[in-house]
């Protein structure tokens, strides 16, 4: 069970599925707690989304190797999709955005690759600049090998369906 103090750790470590978090010293982050606007007028870090990021560091504190398979299975997902004719953008985080083109065609083309089983989401404008829509993959250490290659043999399937590739 988290406490009180627990949470506002985790909050301040972590945002999790809820926003951001700022990563200062202690006064910096009371300051912005009584004064920040943004902070004032919204709504306060869910205490379940708190205790999960605070277990997420807990596991990688006991597991951190964890971090390592996710970076080497991130690397290799970003390479063979330029094998394939994909246009990941450069990174090392474990989302991996992958430009296509126009907005109603990234939501088509993430569409499709739900048909096949696989689950991203397409985004363009006024997110990204017009012309520089996307679909973002998410990747995680929990995932297994045989799940990148069928996901990549979607991709492949998908992209040449549509003509991306």
């Amino acid at each position: 069970m988290c406490d009180r103090q627990s949470i506002k750790l985790a909050r301040q470590a972590l945002g999790g599925a809820a926003g951001g978090f700022v990563a200062a010293s202690e006064e910096v982050c009371d300051i912005l707690a009584q004064r920040s606007r943004p902070q004032l007028f919204s709504n306060a870090l869910p205490p379940t989304v708190a205790c999960s990021a605070l277990e997420a560091v807990r596991v990688l504190r006991r597991e951190p190797e964890l971090v390592d398979r996710l970076r080497r299975q991130t690397g290799q997902f970003r390479e063979r999709l330029r094998d394939l004719g994909f246009s990941p953008l450069d990174g090392e985080a474990a989302i991996v955005p992958i430009i296509v083109g126009e907005t109603a065609f990234a939501i088509r083309f993430s569409e499709r690759l739900l048909e096949e089983g696989v689950f991203v989401t397409g985004f363009g404008f006024p997110v990204v600049p017009e012309g520089t829509a996307r679909v973002r993959v998410q990747m995680s250490a929990a995932i297994e090998e045989e799940h990148i290659d069928r996901a990549l043999a979607a991709f492949e399937q998908v992209g040449k369906e549509l003509g991306l590739i």
